[in-house]
């Protein structure tokens, strides 16, 4: 796998969901059975046969799936024998704060799967308790230290979710997004390079302007730091979609997405009752498929 850059930007299905992708099979506050379980490793399988498929189709770029070894080991099994840029979570899924899910042993899930890319979740905002901040970053030192050990590229996925302060001073979502968001995930991710947290790319919520775009690049390349940025989809509608990945994709910097629920759920949610295999992987193949023509498209605006 070649670095990603703005002449081959790396285009990330998404689906490393774990306890929301257990809800759409009717899983909640629950344990799935083993019925439940194969279900949702056959559907991850067959979403990954919607990336795969459009590869051949592609005008550019380097085709790439994030996928949990919980739901997806056999994805990430076929995707490395297809030579898709591969990436796997190794944080607990639904946690407010970050915690590795395999604790002591994540090293060796990593040796076992050896993916391109080891990627985390994490919300943290500057508004957060310092106890709070101080137990995530913790964590992260240590993982991030042991991939700059491995030679692992390091995939931060970083929420930066408003507090109910700063949604009443935005006046809406929308605004915080566009006003306040973009300065927030500079603080955040200055905070988390100060504490020895080194990225490969940091995986951002998409961006209202232009300006905002290229200080949030700014903040990640802080200090002649190499790290890159790529688009995350937030379930977003696809005409909110095409607007981040329009802004972003001509700023140097971004050099990407990971987009997953944009394009999956509704087909997936919809194969739960059709049981239609083929319109699954076709729907998933040609959504995908959307998205990175038009990241590719207005990746040819840079400068």
């Amino acid at each position: 796998m070649t670095a990603p850059s703005a002449g081959d930007p790396l285009l990330i299905l998404a689906m490393d969901h774990r306890d929301s992708f257990a809800k759409l099979f009717g899983v909640i506050d629950a344990e799935p059975s083993p019925a439940d379980e194969a279900a949702m490793r056959a559907a991850k399988l067959l979403i990954y046969h919607g990336v795969r498929d459009a590869r051949s189709q592609l005008d550019g770029g380097q085709a790439g799936v994030l996928v949990d070894e919980e739901l997806g080991a056999a994805v990430l099994s076929e995707a490395r024998r297809d030579g898709l840029a591969v990436a796997m979570p190794v944080e607990k899924s639904g946690q407010r704060l970050f915690e590795l899910q395999y604790g002591d042993d994540t090293e060796a899930h990593i040796a076992e799967f050896t993916p391109d890319y080891v990627k985390v979740l994490v919300r943290m905002n500057p508004a957060d308790s310092a106890d709070d901040t101080a137990h995530q970053l913790a964590g992260l030192v240590a993982l991030s230290k042991l991939l700059t050990e491995r030679s692992t590229a390091f995939l931060y996925e970083l929420l930066v979710p408003a507090t109910d302060e700063q949604l009443r001073r935005s006046g809406s979502q929308q605004a915080y997004d566009r006003d306040l968001r973009p300065e927030l995930v500079a603080e955040v991710i200055a905070v988390n390079q100060q504490a020895g947290i080194e990225p490969t790319l940091w995986k951002i919520e998409g961006l209202e302007t232009t300006a905002a775009a290229q200080d949030v690049v700014a903040a990640a390349k802080a200090g002649g730091r190499a790290a890159d940025c790529v688009v995350l989809g937030r379930d977003a509608p696809q005409e909110v979609l095409d607007h981040w990945l329009a802004v972003a994709a001509p700023v140097p910097g971004f050099v990407g997405f990971a987009i997953g629920r944009s394009i999956w759920e509704d087909p997936l949610t919809r194969h739960r009752q059709d049981a239609d295999d083929a319109r699954l992987v076709e729907t998933v193949r040609d959504n995908y498929l959307h998205f990175a023509r038009a990241y590719l498209e207005s990746a040819q605006r840079r400068q």
